[in-house]
């Protein structure tokens, strides 16, 4: 049981370190401009970042902000392919964020 549970730990490191490789983050912000702002700033006004730096945060974790740009990818319907995903949380990370990945 103990090696399945770290199997699992192992591989999620794993999936994280090598979908990060090789991000562009000018291109990151580029999608993040042309598709996430106008939806941040209807719920959070402004320019859109505070969604970012808010007091009750839901993402905590690398992991998590990958899972939730996915998931604004998905409820928006664009067609980013995980390269472009990778991108965005990128440029997120680095500038918001900052989690050790």
């Amino acid at each position: 049981m103990i090696r399945h549970i770290s199997y699992i730990c192992l591989t999620g490191s794993l999936i994280v370190t090598s979908f990060t490789a090789n991000a562009d983050m000018s291109h990151g912000k580029e999608l993040h401009d042309s598709n996430c702002t106008s939806c941040h700033i209807s719920i959070q006004g402004g320019d859109g970042s505070g969604i970012y730096t808010r007091e009750n945060n839901r993402i905590e974790t690398y992991p998590a902000l990958i899972k939730q740009v996915k998931r604004c990818r998905d409820s928006l319907g664009v067609q980013w392919p995980d390269n472009d995903v990778n991108d965005v949380v990128e440029y997120l990370n680095m500038t918001f964020y900052k989690f050790d990945k």
